[in-house]
């Protein structure tokens, strides 16, 4: 059935913005030659827009031109602001932006780990706050928060982990309820992944794993253009996958004994310093040799080969604070290694974004959720 004139405006409204978004700023024409649509239809939606606060002209195409012709439109970027956090154990890492995703205000807060859990939910909000106000974002449409844990599938919040601080779940409570926004929280290492996929080392894979190293070990999983979340959250725990090379197995309780054991950052020290490299995991990584960078790659390989076995994803990231680091060299090595453990071909790159991927990650999903609503048509 043909579209009715009402679905067929929201739908061309939709693609100008999209593109606007995409392309900057752009004329009445060029938003006709890129849309395929009439010249008619095209001074219609400018209009729409105009009127619905959601565009305006921003300045004139060409030195020389002048008229309604050579009007340059753009979103209004300041329509609404955004938030982004990435909660840490000791941490809150933040930004604040505009509606199109561009960066007014950042901060870092470290939180002792003895602060407990009301005072550190209240230094955490203080900080947004504060920063949000620096930025003149006195009202937030919409904030994204990156957290180590398991989000419940089914009511979209952070769950009780042992081992992680009590103030994070209780940051998330306490958001919800005293912002007039959307507040929307996913685990840290989904966030890296849908990071990767639109800013960095996945852009335009619909198949692909994000293995995060670092502290923890995680995994996230995109198959088919959609990030898989699992039936209660925990797809991609894969420290607790039993593998070889360990002191025993994991448990329900702890992940001992799993591929944790083999590749966390403290077990990437030990792995460093018995090849006569010691310092931090991080700095070992960056400029390691080769016979210590090859036995790390082993070790990385043989849990990225029980991943590949079940999902045959076609693309590995390597990426938290160590995959970052390792650099093409150690994804090389990893690939290499993989291919002796595996028929399935599975190409193996380093992280783009590094650290900065979670953060980036939040304030992508905080814009989809802003966009999605203010975009949407209304009644």
């Amino acid at each position: 059935m043909p579209a009715s004139p009402s679905t067929a405006r929201a739908i061309n409204d939709r693609l100008a913005l999209r593109l606007l978004q995409d392309e900057g700023p752009l004329t009445a024409g060029q938003l006709k030659n890129l849309t395929g649509l009439s010249r008619p239809t095209v001074a219609d939606l400018v209009e729409r827009l105009q009127s619905s606060g959601l565009v305006h002209v921003v300045g004139e195409s060409g030195a020389e031109r002048r008229g309604p012709n050579a009007r340059l439109y753009a979103i209004v970027a300041d329509r609404a602001h955004l938030a982004a956090l990435d909660v840490r154990t000791h941490s809150v890492s933040l930004v604040v932006a505009d509606l199109l995703g561009a960066t007014l205000a950042e901060a870092t807060l470290p939180i002792e780990p003895d602060a407990g859990t009301g005072p550190a939910v209240e230094q955490a909000v203080a900080l947004l706050e504060r920063t949000a106000k620096e930025a003149g974002a006195e009202r937030l449409h919409s904030v994204g928060i990156g957290a180590p844990g398991l989000i419940d599938p089914a009511s979209g919040e952070l769950r009780d982990s042992s081992g992680l601080p009590a103030w994070h779940r209780e940051l998330v409570r306490v958001l919800a309820g005293r912002l007039p926004a959307a507040v929307l929280v996913e685990n840290e290492t989904n966030l890296a992944a849908v990071a990767e996929q639109r800013l960095g080392a996945a852009r335009g894979q619909d198949t692909f794993v994000l293995l995060w190293l670092g502290q923890g070990i995680g995994a996230a999983v995109v198959l088919d253009g959609k990030l898989r979340r699992g039936a209660s959250g925990g797809a991609g725990e894969i420290g607790f996958m039993p593998v070889p090379g360990t002191g025993g197995l994991p448990s329900a309780t702890g992940c001992d004994g799993g591929f944790h054991e083999l590749v966390h950052a403290g077990a990437v020290a030990r792995l460093a310093a018995a090849h006569g490299r010691p310092g931090s995991a991080e700095e070992a990584v960056r400029d390691a040799d080769g016979p210590f960078l090859d036995a790390l790659a082993e070790r990385l390989a043989i849990g990225a080969a029980g991943v590949v076995a079940v999902l045959d994803p076609g693309l590995i990231v390597l990426g938290g604070e160590l995959g970052y680091a390792g650099g093409q060299l150690l994804a090389g090595r990893v690939q290499r290694a993989l291919a002796a453990l595996t028929p399935l071909a599975t190409e193996v790159r380093p992280s783009e974004l590094g650290d900065g991927a979670v953060l980036s990650g939040a304030l992508l999903t905080a814009r989809d959720a802003a966009q999605d609503d203010l975009f949407a048509p209304k009644a």
